[in-house]
């Protein structure tokens, strides 16, 4: 958890930095850069990527990788905005019930529930804490959180704020997984 939090602080200072240099024609982003973004956007470690393919064009790359959940396609422009972004879940469920840690984090959100006296059921709880894991933040962190769900989609749509800046993120209602994220 510890290492998790500091990459995802690393990952948070890196965006910051990014978007700050946005206006510099002399930012340098790396390949490695762009993949260690689409990686923290799936929310899945180097060790958890396969199949990891990084391909440079004109205007942007195309990663592409693998997980135990499913399969991730980018396009990232060479500012290392997100552009598109595809995912496709993995039909193994043996694989699912290996990859997915809920048993293990049930007990932690009863209890996270309670302390935060939040209005949240078992499963929005566990889409909040997803993002916020993906953020490298705790619930005291952040204000103005909400979770509603997309019964079409079966997909949860976190919204927090977090030092003066509005975070809308979508997490699959099926495996907690932090799909998209967007700062406002």
């Amino acid at each position: 958890m510890v290492k998790r939090r500091k990459r995802n602080s690393f990952i948070i200072l890196a965006s910051t930095l990014l978007l700050t240099g946005c206006g510099n024609s002399e930012l340098e982003i790396t390949q490695n850069d762009i993949l260690e973004v689409a990686r923290d956007d799936a929310n899945a470690t180097k060790k958890e990527c396969s199949n990891v393919s990084v391909q440079e064009e004109k205007k942007y790359y195309t990663v592409s990788f693998d997980t135990t959940t499913g399969s991730y396609e980018y396009k990232i422009g060479k500012d290392g905005i997100i552009q598109e972004r595809n995912y496709k879940r993995s039909n193994s469920e043996e694989k699912e019930e290996v990859s997915t840690t809920e048993p293990v984090k049930e007990p932690e959100t009863k209890k996270e529930e309670e302390k935060a006296s939040t209005s949240f059921d078992e499963n929005q709880q566990a889409a909040i804490n997803a993002v916020l894991a993906n953020a490298g933040l705790g619930q005291e962190d952040v204000t103005d959180i909400g979770c509603t769900l997309d019964e079409a989609t079966q997909q949860y749509t976190v919204t927090f704020t977090f030092q003066d800046i509005h975070n809308t993120c979508v997490v699959d209602a099926a495996t907690f997984t932090v799909l998209s994220s967007v700062q406002a």
